[in-house]
């Protein structure tokens, strides 16, 4: 329980501190706002019904997105750590790509797929392919090559070699990517929805509070919500982690 304790000690000092500058007047309040005011509303948003579905709308997302870059990633990371021609041949390709961010595409997502959840989905999944295909490039190169040779005098098949050899050794590097993706690929979606106005999400929740009066408790309510829901995704992300992986953890502990 120690580290529970420690992380609760912070977040306390954090909050008296952020009480104390609002409250002593050191910034408007209209700026920012008490955090006892903003925690009051992000409590009442958390019953609200229409909050709750711009949470669920981009989480939906979220999920949609993440499942879409899982699928594209982990293939294609195999295929180019196994073919190290095609590696090199598309490296150029890929290392353009990779850097450009994500809401720099939005004009032309927008062109192309529509302003729907689409186009949210689109760009979350480009953002969240790059960690996981990396990854998985990466877990192919650890690979002992006594294994594949074994295999291969074997005469089992490339796709035997990478179902039954490669993907169970990539699988706790893939599934680092995956964590790495999952915190990407929220900051995308909501990213998205506030910049390009989504009909629904914690996005388009902020963007209206920053409209009109600018209610500035309301926004930061949002963020929050939006913070938790990343924390919650990567908390849970990491403990399944290390059920499903303990025999790598404990191995790469052995090694260490």
């Amino acid at each position: 329980m120690r580290p529970v304790v420690r992380n609760l000690v912070g977040l306390a000092a954090f909050l008296v501190l952020w009480e104390g500058v609002a409250r002593l007047g050191l910034v408007r309040q209209e700026d920012l706002p008490p955090a006892s005011v903003v925690l009051e509303q992000t409590f009442g948003l958390l019953g609200n019904e229409s909050f709750l579905r711009d949470v669920i709308a981009s989480v939906l997302a979220w999920a949609i997105a993440l499942g879409l870059a899982i699928v594209i990633a982990v293939p294609s990371g195999l295929l180019l750590g196994s073919l190290p021609g095609l590696r090199v041949a598309t490296r150029a390709v890929v290392e353009f790509l990779r850097p450009i961010p994500s809401v720099a595409l939005i004009p032309l997502v927008i062109l192309v797929v529509g302003g729907g959840p689409e186009s949210k989905i689109a760009l979350a999944t480009y953002a969240a392919v790059w960690p996981i295909l990396y990854n998985a490039i990466y877990a192919f190169d650890e690979i002992d090559p006594l294994l594949i040779d074994t295999a291969r005098s074997c005469g089992v098949s490339r796709a035997r070699i990478l179902a039954s050899v490669a993907l169970p050794h990539a699988a706790p590097f893939v599934f680092t990517g995956i964590r790495m993706s999952a915190a990407i690929g929220l900051i995308v979606v909501v990213s998205v929805e506030f910049i390009a106005g989504a009909a629904s999400g914690i996005g388009q929740f902020i963007l209206e509070a920053t409209s009109g009066a600018g209610r500035m408790d309301l926004v930061l309510a949002g963020t929050i919500v939006a913070g938790l829901l990343g924390y919650l995704i990567n908390e849970g992300l990491e403990r399944l982690g290390r059920r499903m992986f303990r025999w790598h953890t404990v191995s790469t502990a052995e090694a260490m």
